[in-house]
């Protein structure tokens, strides 16, 4: 189902070009309008996140102990809040399918687009690989259908989930909903459960790590520790920016995209709260430090199951279940994005008569179970994930740094609180996380930049010489082009 609709020819190489191909080309490429409320949107953004709350984040108490992972969590935290009140405002001037790439396209050009949308494709394409793994580990642990080999579970995740997103948006975020309320609900049980339990001593019990610079009680491997945490307080968080992805099937994009994305950021500040004080109160840091399922082993402090550890350990997997499926969608959308504009080959945009983009289901959805059963190694493929969404994540804060400094009198429907000096705070903690993440995995970071290094190639050497004029990233950066020459002239 090739493309063959272009009116112009590529330009030389050594130039940026644009083609228009005819008025079909964007009618094969169209998403179900108005399918999501504020409501979905809010839950969209929380069901990426919730189950980073059921495990992952201990793991920074082995880098950075009590003090240094509460203080990496807060940090973070400050991060996201600022990322998403920058995002909030750029969705609500260019809501379209593209986010973060069609934000960084019109205020850093071709090549600083297609370096955002890449690095959020890098976290969007590895995050659900991984997590079809931790869902396997789950349901094998849980001695569920009686399974003892992984492989038939990932190929299942994807298989039903996709096959859920090909029926229809609108069904597919309902079903994230559901299975997100029941998640939310489960932790606020385990923080109940967990604080009858909680005792101050059992926070710091972590032992004091020798010639650690500024090592104490608290800070158990020193200042430095801090800063190795801080790749492990973005997973209270990781993937919350993804929900202006879904623009093009939000009603009033305007208005609907910065009131769920608070909310749904003021919803996962309190879970991890809860969920960091109540956890480490409960059984100590020392404990749950590099568990997988540090919520259920925070109820188990004799190692006997109770009704409510097994609710939470069932809920775990809700979570997962959550993450994993609104995953697939961000992936899809910011690959239907960039392949519609040509960054990438242009088939993969295209949508079925439901309006789902369903080779960009499909393609990624193959690619990641083909990495989940050939390497298993979840941990690792989350941590280059998180490579790439920091970078992405610094280029999207200097993106809205840039639009409001080059221009000023945009029309902007919703305003970032505190301007520039907001996304300037997101944009320094981004650069902090993404070094940080050398201190834990530099294999990890180099396999991203591995990625990034093919990516570019394909770029330079082919698709920056056709993209799409009439994609609607496009259009808005050509608009702001052209308003500039005007402007000389």
């Amino acid at each position: 189902m090739a493309d063959n609709t272009e009116s112009q020819t590529a330009p030389p190489l050594g130039a940026t070009g644009t083609t228009s191909p005819d008025e079909t080309y964007l009618e094969r490429r169209t998403l179900r309008r108005g399918s999501a409320g504020p409501l979905l949107l809010t839950g969209l953004g929380v069901a990426y996140v919730v189950s980073g709350d059921f495990s992952g984040w201990n793991n920074g108490l082995a880098q950075g102990g009590f003090g240094g992972l509460a203080i990496a969590a807060v940090l973070m935290g400050l991060m996201y809040t600022c990322l998403v009140f920058a995002l909030a405002e750029l969705a609500s001037i260019l809501p379209t399918a593209g986010g973060g790439y069609g934000f960084a396209r019109r205020a850093l050009g071709t090549w600083g687009g297609f370096l955002t949308g890449t690095a959020i494709l890098i976290e969007y394409v590895l995050a659900p690989a991984a997590i079809s793994i931790f869902i396997g580990d789950y349901i094998e642990s849980l001695g569920l259908f009686g399974l003892h080999s992984s492989w038939p579970v990932y190929l299942a995740c994807f298989a039903v989930f996709i096959g859920i997103h090909l029926w229809g948006v609108g069904e597919a975020l309902r079903f994230s909903l559901i299975v997100t309320a029941i998640a939310v609900a489960a932790v606020i049980v385990f923080a109940i459960a967990a604080l009858t339990d909680f005792h101050v001593d059992s926070l710091n019990d972590i032992p004091v790590k020798d010639g650690a610079f500024g090592a104490n009680s608290w800070l158990p491997f020193g200042i430095l520790g801090i800063w190795a945490a801080f790749p492990f307080g973005m997973w209270f968080f990781l993937g919350v920016e993804g929900v202006p992805l879904a623009a093009e099937e939000t009603k009033d994009p305007a208005r609907s995209l910065p009131k769920a994305m608070a909310a749904a950021m003021g919803i996962l500040l309190v879970l991890a709260l809860i969920t960091f004080v109540a956890a480490t109160g409960a059984r100590g840091s020392a404990a749950i430090q590099s568990v997988g399922d540090p919520l259920v082993q925070a109820l188990q402090p004799d190692g006997k199951p109770t009704t409510v550890s097994r609710i939470v350990n069932y809920a775990g997997l809700a979570g997962l279940v959550a993450s994993f499926f609104s995953l697939i969608f961000a992936g899809s959308r910011q690959l239907f994005a960039l392949s519609r504009a040509g960054y990438l080959p242009r088939f993969l945009s295209l949508t079925s008569r439901r309006k789902a983009p369903y080779l960009g289901l499909l393609v990624p959805g193959a690619l990641g179970f083909a990495l989940a059963a050939a390497t298993g190694d979840g941990a690792r493929m989350l941590n280059v994930a998180v490579f790439g969404a920091t970078i992405s994540y610094a280029l999207m804060a200097l993106s809205h740094i840039v639009l409001r400094r080059r221009e000023p009198g945009l029309h902007r429907p919703y305003r970032t609180p505190g301007g520039m000096l907001t996304s300037s705070v997101a944009f320094v903690l981004a650069c902090s996380a993404l070094v940080a993440t050398f201190l834990v995995d530099k294999e990890a970071a180099f396999i991203a930049l591995g990625v990034y290094v093919v990516a570019l190639a394909y770029f330079a050497f082919y698709s920056r010489h056709r993209l799409v004029a009439t994609a609607p990233e496009e259009e808005f950066a050509a608009l702001a082009a052209a308003e500039a020459e005007l402007a000389r002239d």
